[in-house]
């Protein structure tokens, strides 16, 4: 993935391929290597994948939150001269998605979402360890998936600093106080924009009852569900997941 990281300006993003644009949110916890396999993938099928850095610790506080991280979204959108894109979110990014969706429509052709933060208030606080020891948050990042073996030392890591790090406490704390206050259970049912929901069966951050309600509430929605599989399903299960999106595009000619 390294190679195809540009900078332009205030943008740090991945670019890979020709096609409508991808457009990939990322969540709090780890950035963009979670979608190692979409960036593979999507090339090859004849999209373009672009997976921007989300200013989730680098912006003012008063910028910290899910309105200021979606008007960054339009704002890179114009800054690249995109048209129409496709929103691709997990957890914390699917709810940039959606906030984005609601606010600019008319630049979204469609909205893909698994394990997406909007509806379900605890899904932030919880898959989040304010602090601890080494173990404990190693627990709690395994936590996220349905094999702990896919929560790396890495990632492992990059949480354990950030909990360590009181800046990013209070920013995290801040983001998930403005996904609370975002809540868009009274906004969905205006939204025309269609969405793919694709949720791990096993997902114990946004279980899959959030799932269904979002499916309830969203007028043009169609849901999927990858068994054995938690919080983030296109890391668990790449290829599945990759699957099930492309017959999805195909199907509704995106």
């Amino acid at each position: 993935m390294k190679e195809n990281f540009k900078k332009e300006g205030k943008y740090t993003y991945f670019e890979a391929g020709e096609g409508t644009p991808i457009i990939v949110l990322h969540g709090l916890m780890g950035g963009l290597s979670n979608f190692e396999g979409v960036a593979e993938f999507f090339p090859k099928n004849g999209y373009k994948v672009v997976i921007p850095e989300l200013p989730l610790y680098t912006q003012n506080i008063l910028k910290t939150n899910v309105k200021a991280f979606s008007k960054f979204v339009k704002d890179f959108i114009v800054f690249k001269g995109y048209e129409r894109v496709i929103l691709l979110g997990n957890s914390l990014g699917g709810h940039v998605g959606l906030y984005h969706t609601k606010m600019y429509p008319e630049k979204v052709a469609a909205l893909v979402l698994t394990g997406s933060s909007g509806l379900y208030e605890s899904a932030m606080g919880d898959s989040y360890p304010k602090r601890g020891d080494y173990e404990y948050i190693k627990l709690k990042t395994q936590n996220v998936f349905y094999d702990p073996t896919m929560a790396s030392k890495e990632l492992v890591d990059e949480v354990f600093s950030i909990v360590n790090d009181r800046i990013k406490v209070i920013k995290t704390l801040t983001i998930a106080k403005s996904a609370i206050r975002h809540n868009m259970a009274k906004d969905l049912p205006k939204m025309q924009t269609p969405t793919c929901l694709i949720w791990g069966k096993n997902d114990k951050v946004t279980p899959p009852e959030v799932a269904e309600e979002f499916h309830k509430l969203l007028p043009n929605s169609d849901l999927f569900w990858v068994d054995n599989c938690g919080h983030a399903a296109m890391m668990e299960h790449p290829d599945e997941f990759n699957k099930l999106m492309l017959e999805w595009l195909t199907k509704n000619k995106l």
